[in-house]
């Protein structure tokens, strides 16, 4: 929670606040990247108040971590996170204003959070800011080879690997070859080669 109350309410009055905090549980993409749990997070704040309450505008900084969706190697993100939010004085509509110009403004002050006693958690406030710069794939580099689809070596530590390609009409033969003895798999290449022969002509 911060507190407003150094600021005081005269329009124009402004006031910036540094602070470290520990990131709280699941600040981030659940499953994906995220800060973890008890990680400091560097905050920068700028209060300003206005006639309605206070704007706050601000930066955090932190390390998330995650997993790269290509070859599934830790990941660690440097990421700035800039948010603005305006906070509204909870008595704002009894401050000499008429009924008319507080149901005016009825619609408006719906998208501002209320201070509670000069107080306003900017827990939520937060969350929204980390979860939009935050990449919903993310990659340990951008040319990451990822991972082999037949055996899952990881092709960043062997670019040269691959896999001989194997004709679907012999793979069951090859198969069944594994399990034969030696006269059995010359005659089954020999028939194979019969085969072979008819076909040509």
């Amino acid at each position: 929670m911060f507190d407003t109350h150094e600021l005081g309410r005269r329009p124009g009055a402004l006031l910036r606040v540094a602070r470290t905090i520990e990131a709280p549980a699941d600040l981030g993409i659940a499953g994906v990247v995220g800060v973890p749990e008890g990680a400091p997070v560097e905050i920068e704040l700028r209060l300003e108040s206005v006639m309605e309450g206070v704007l706050v505008t601000g930066t955090a900084r932190a390390s998330a971590e995650g997993e790269c969706v290509r070859c599934l190697e830790p990941v660690e993100l440097e990421l700035d996170a800039d948010y603005q939010e305006m906070f509204s004085y909870p008595e704002s509509d009894s401050r000499g204003r008429s009924k008319a110009a507080a149901d005016e403004e009825d619609e408006e002050a719906e998208d501002m959070t209320p201070l509670e006693d000069g107080m306003f958690d900017l827990e939520p406030v937060l969350r929204d800011a980390v979860v939009l710069v935050l990449p919903m794939q993310p990659v340990c580099r951008e040319d990451c080879a990822g991972l082999c689809s037949e055996c899952g070596v990881n092709l960043n530590d062997d670019p040269d690997h691959h896999h001989d390609a194997v004709d679907a009409r012999w793979a069951a033969l090859q198969g069944l070859a594994g399990s034969l003895g030696a006269d059995e798999k010359d005659n089954m290449s020999d028939a194979a080669t019969g085969v072979d022969e008819k076909q040509e002509k």
